[in-house]
C-alpha cells in the first residue's frame, strides 16, 4: 500500500520503518525537506537525526507534506499537535481530499514547562479541529494514547492484552482502520468509541499519561478496559 507520513520524528520514524519493513511504500513528509536533512546531530532522548534514520531505511523516501499527502492512499498523522493544522494546510486539502487520516498527534503546549497542558480541551479536540477545516477528509484518531515503540509492538505489555482507542464519524474507514492496526501491528483489543468529538477523551488522557510516564520513568505502559 501507498502510505504517507506527515513528521519526521519520533511517531513519524517508528511507524515509517515498521511499515516499509512490512513491504509497504512509504513516503514521509516533512516542512522542509533541505532543512531536515541538513541536520545531523541527535534529537531529544537520543533520537537520531532524520538523515541519519533515513540511510538506514534505504526504501523510505523524504519529501514536502504534499508529497507524502499526495503519495499516501492512506495519511498518517505524526506531527507535533500544535504544528498539525500548519502541516495540513501545506500537505494541501486537494490530497486529502477522499482520504482516510490517521490523526495520532496529541495538542500537547509545553510552553510553561513540565508537565504540559493542552492547547485544546473539553468542548473541542485536535481531531474535531481537523475534521471541520477538511470536512471530506475521513479523520479517525487513533495510536494517540500510547507511546511510539508500543503503536507497531503491543506484545512489550502484558503480551499485547491491553486496550487501543479509536474514534471517528465515518464507520467503514474506523473498520478499515482497525484492520490495519491488527495486521500491520498486532493490536487485538481496539476499542471504538464513536464519532470524532470522542477525540476529546483520549487526547485528554495525556493528561494522566505524561503523569504515570514520570512515576514509572518508561512509556511502555498501557490500560486495559477490562469487560
Amino acid at each position: 500500500m501507498k502510505i504517507g507520513i506527515l513528521g519526521t520524528s519520533s511517531v513519524g520514524q517508528t511507524l515509517a520503518g515498521k511499515l516499509a519493513d512490512l513491504g509497504h511504500d512509504v513516503v514521509v513528509g516533512t516542512r522542509d525537506v533541505a532543512q531536515t536533512l541538513a541536520r545531523t546531530a541527535s534529537g531529544p532522548y537520543g533520537l537520531p537525526a532524520f538523515s541519519v534514520w533515513l540511510k538506514e531505511h534505504p526504501t523510505i523516501r523524504p519529501g514536502t507534506f504534499a508529497d507524502a499527502a499526495r503519495h499516501g492512499a492512506v495519511v498518517l498523522n505524526a506531527t507535533n499537535g500544535g504544528g498539525t493544522l500548519a502541516a495540513l494546510e501545506r500537505a494541501g486539502a486537494a490530497n486529502l481530499d477522499g482520504k482516510i487520516l490517521v490523526d495520532i498527534a496529541n495538542p500537547l503546549d509545553f510552553s510553561q514547562g513540565m508537565p504540559p497542558s493542552l492547547s485544546v480541551c473539553n468542548t473541542d479536540s485536535l481531531g474535531e479541529q481537523i475534521q471541520r477545516a477538511y470536512p471530506d477528509v475521513k479523520v479517525v484518531k487513533a495510536l494517540n494514547t500510547v507511546t511510539a515503540a508500543l503503536m507497531i509492538d503491543p506484545g512489550q505489555v502484558g503480551g499485547g492484552d491491553h486496550t487501543l482507542f479509536i474514534c471517528g464519524d465515518d464507520a467503514g474507514a474506523k473498520g478499515e482502520v482497525t484492520g490495519w492496526l491488527k495486521a500491520w501491528f498486532g493490536w487485538r483489543d481496539v476499542l471504538d468509541l464513536g464519532g470524532i468529538s470522542n477525540a476529546r477523551g483520549t487526547e485528554m488522557y495525556l493528561a494522566l499519561w505524561v503523569r504515570a510516564f514520570g512515576a514509572l520513568g518508561t512509556g511502555i505502559f498501557n490500560v486495559k478496559i477490562v469487560r
